[in-house]
């Protein structure tokens, strides 16, 4: 396994992600404890949930299973970098009009509470915000976020789906109150969804967070079975998709063919060779599919064979504004 720095800080993470959401809503607790035993083993270090994780009206239910695992014990939480995120509605009553959607310093003190008793831990390593709301101030939301620093409960601040300009103020604000800012952003990235190349990367790179793409094999699009059309697959629920995208995943097939991988393995080494990408996530289902990500750091992409991609995915054309503009 290979590693590097999250962003600009000194925490060293593996450069697959392992993404529990399947966990507890399509994958078992048997099957997901499987699969984190064999994370550790190959040497991934990095795992990422949210409170909202666990399938339809069971929000919680992935950290719950997540805390079990731990609780067995052997190192597994020392040796796990933990991130969980903060953000979507729980189904909790109590928190009455502030149940919904959005962030402010009392949902970050309850919910960070609640995530901290299911996963059976007093910290987590980063916390991140699922998303922007432009309703809270940063001024409350850095405040709510140093307290629970400085109280040892979490270590780092990330954060998920911010537009480029979010994640500058973001980091303007928190140098303002000298604090550390965010290390991290979460954001939807692959070969068929560019558009972060033209402000997210660009901004995390030179503001010092390190990106982690979810969806990297765009919901199964760009994975080996898309093509076939298998009942009960992601690629499969996607037929319209794949009819938009056929001529595109056919050449993609091709080119993977001719380098002997898989178009999953491809698609995860192409995202992992941008220089502003930390570790993609990968949400396997199955123990297998689990395995077969592996592979991915030992897979480098030549300057052809990212030319190729470009050719049958094309991108923005750079980033912004030189993409667009003279």
């Amino acid at each position: 396994m290979e590693y590097t720095y999250l962003g600009k800080s000194g925490l060293k993470v593996s450069r697959i992600c392992l993404g529990t959401m399947n966990f507890g809503g399509q994958t078992d607790e048997k099957e997901s404890f499987r699969i984190m035993d064999a994370a550790l083993d190959a040497g991934v270090n990095f795992f990422d949930t949210a409170n909202v994780y666990g399938g339809k009206d069971n929000a919680g239910l992935t950290e719950e299973i997540l805390g079990r695992w731990f609780k067995q014990g052997g190192g597994r939480r020392e040796k796990v970098v933990l991130a969980t995120k903060v953000y979507g509605g729980m189904g909790d009553e109590t928190d009455g009009p502030n149940g919904d959607r959005g962030l402010s310093a009392y949902k970050i003190r309850r919910h960070l509470e609640g995530s901290l008793k299911r996963l059976q831990t007093d910290h987590v390593e980063l916390y991140q915000m699922h998303h922007v709301d432009r309703n809270a101030s940063w001024d409350e939301l850095w405040g709510a976020f140093e307290v629970a620093v400085n109280q040892g409960k979490i270590g780092y601040v990330g954060s998920s789906n911010f537009a480029g300009w979010d994640i500058a103020v973001a980091q303007k604000e928190a140098e303002k109150r000298g604090f550390l800012g965010l290390i991290s952003e979460q954001h939807k990235y692959s070969l068929l969804t560019r558009e972060p190349e033209l402000e997210v990367l660009p901004a995390s790179e030179a503001l010092g967070l390190g990106v982690i793409p979810w969806s990297p094999l765009a919901g199964g699009l760009l994975g080996r079975n898309a093509l076939k059309k298998i009942e009960g697959s992601r690629s499969g629920g996607n037929a319209e998709l794949v009819d938009k995208h056929k001529e595109q995943l056919e050449q993609f097939k091709t080119l993977s063919e001719e380098l002997g991988e898989a178009q999953d393995t491809v698609a995860l080494a192409w995202v992992l060779a941008n220089p502003a990408v930390t570790a993609p996530i990968i949400g396997p289902r199955t123990f297998e599919q689990f395995e077969d990500a592996l592979r991915i750091v030992d897979v480098k992409l030549g300057e052809a064979e990212l030319k190729r991609l470009d050719e049958i995915f094309p991108g923005s054309g750079g980033s912004a504004p030189n993409a667009y503009a003279w």
